[in-house]
């Protein structure tokens, strides 16, 4: 098994409005990907930090393989979400994929 786990920080621009629609959007997108990536066994996006957090949102995602994860990146589905509804409004992105 192997965690895809990945931190965002929302654009500085947006209200505060924006960004919480931007993460129900997020959230939406991405959790909705369950079930329809092969190897996906996983999935989920945490949007409600402590006032401590220094990012916006994290995906936690947990994938059968590396192989299934590669194939994730470039999934048409995912793409769809990451370049319509994350990559617009993020500025900051960090990731770690590590073996469970």
């Amino acid at each position: 098994m192997v965690k895809h786990v990945i931190l965002w920080k929302l654009k500085e621009e947006l209200t505060a409005e924006e960004k919480s629609a931007v993460k129900a959007g997020i959230k939406e997108g991405l959790e909705g990907l369950a079930g329809r990536i092969p190897g996906l066994v996983e999935v989920h996006v945490y949007t409600d930090g402590l006032p401590s957090s220094t990012v916006d949102l994290m995906l936690d995602t947990t994938f059968e393989s590396a192989e299934a994860l590669a194939g994730y990146s470039v999934h048409p589905e995912h793409v769809a979400v990451a370049d319509g509804k994350v990559r617009p409004f993020t500025a900051v992105r960090s990731c770690m994929d590590f073996e469970v």
